[in-house]
């Protein structure tokens, strides 16, 4: 066993040597007396300090660096006869690559320039410009139009799930509302809190006839999050329809209580009360609607359910 450990550690030994004679042997293919050297100017012309020059012989590891001067000049001395690989590199100009075949002692003058990077577009300033367009566009009622905007826009920046949202509202406009669930979905799978992406998809679950979604969807949100009470008050006219007053009457009190100004919950919440039998209260509802908005178009209606009272 002692006599195999020997062995086994002499080949190491001679494995190592080998390796630095490889070592040694591919440096010196690389060493030599030519002499590579240029100068760097930027794209007007003038002279770039600190740029680092690396220069590699083809097939070869060994790198050999210089540095350019104030003149923008630099110069690698000891370099063997073949081709190499040039690299000069400044972080604010980039990166220059040459292929440099030298023969003798002196390869020609590697002369380039390095150009500031042209400056990226901003992606905020191109988005936020073919919004606006598609909000003319939509505006002006070229709906198709608007939508092909936020398509291709949503092509070339996918990360920007919120178009998705914009395409569905779209398509809620040209009342395609099974393309508008879908591309809504995709947006709300990334916001599902966004209250205002729910209550639209409640909207659109009320107009395909899904009544039941709709509502269910719409018990999940709190109403003191909402900015605008109409998809509440079109829950509200559901229910009163389906003679469901106090439910009704619970729905309008509370948006009453978040929109004081908004007349019309007035005349809803005096119609669920006449549902509920409650008449004193729906003539109450009823009168201060009618005082609030004596020209609302739900006036008429509201006036003949209070003479309707009076029998």
């Amino acid at each position: 066993m002692k006599g195999l450990r020997r062995i086994i550690t002499a080949r190491v030994a001679v494995a190592f040597v080998a390796i630095a004679i490889l070592a040694s042997s591919a440096l010196a293919q690389s060493r030599g007396s030519a002499r590579l050297s240029g100068k760097v100017v930027d794209d007007q012309g003038q002279p770039v300090e600190g740029v680092t020059v690396k220069a590699q012989m083809s097939g070869q590891t060994e790198i050999m660096s210089g540095r350019s001067d104030k003149k923008g000049e630099w110069r690698i001395n000891g370099l063997a006869n073949g081709e190499w690989k040039v690299e000069l590199t400044k972080p604010e100009l980039g990166t220059v690559t040459e292929m440099v075949e030298i023969r003798g002692n002196d390869a020609p003058a590697l002369n380039v320039t390095l150009k500031k990077a042209a400056a990226k577009a901003d992606p905020k300033a191109e988005v936020d410009a073919e919004l606006k367009r598609a909000a003319d566009l939509a505006q002006g009622g070229k709906l198709p139009e608007a939508r092909k905007v936020y398509e291709d826009l949503l092509v070339k920046y996918p990360d920007i799930y919120q178009l998705e949202g914009f395409i569905a509202r779209i398509y809620a406009a040209e009342n395609n509302i099974p393309a508008a669930l879908q591309h809504l979905k995709v947006n709300l799978d990334k916001e599902p809190d966004n209250v205002d992406l729910k209550l639209l998809q409640a909207d659109l679950l009320m107009e395909s006839g899904d009544k039941v979604a709709a509502k269910a969807l719409l018990d999940t949100i709190d109403i003191t999050k909402v900015k605008d009470p109409y998809t509440f008050i079109n829950e509200a006219i559901l229910l009163i329809n389906e003679k469901k007053g106090p439910e009704a009457v619970d729905l309008l009190t509370k948006l009453i209580a978040q929109f004081p100004t908004t007349n019309e919950l007035y005349y809803y919440r005096g119609r669920a009360y006449v549902v509920s039998e409650k008449l004193d209260e729906a003539r109450a509802d009823l009168e201060k609607f009618v005082t609030l908005a004596p020209t609302a178009k739900e006036t008429a209606d509201a006036k003949k359910i209070l003479e309707q009272l009076k029998k």
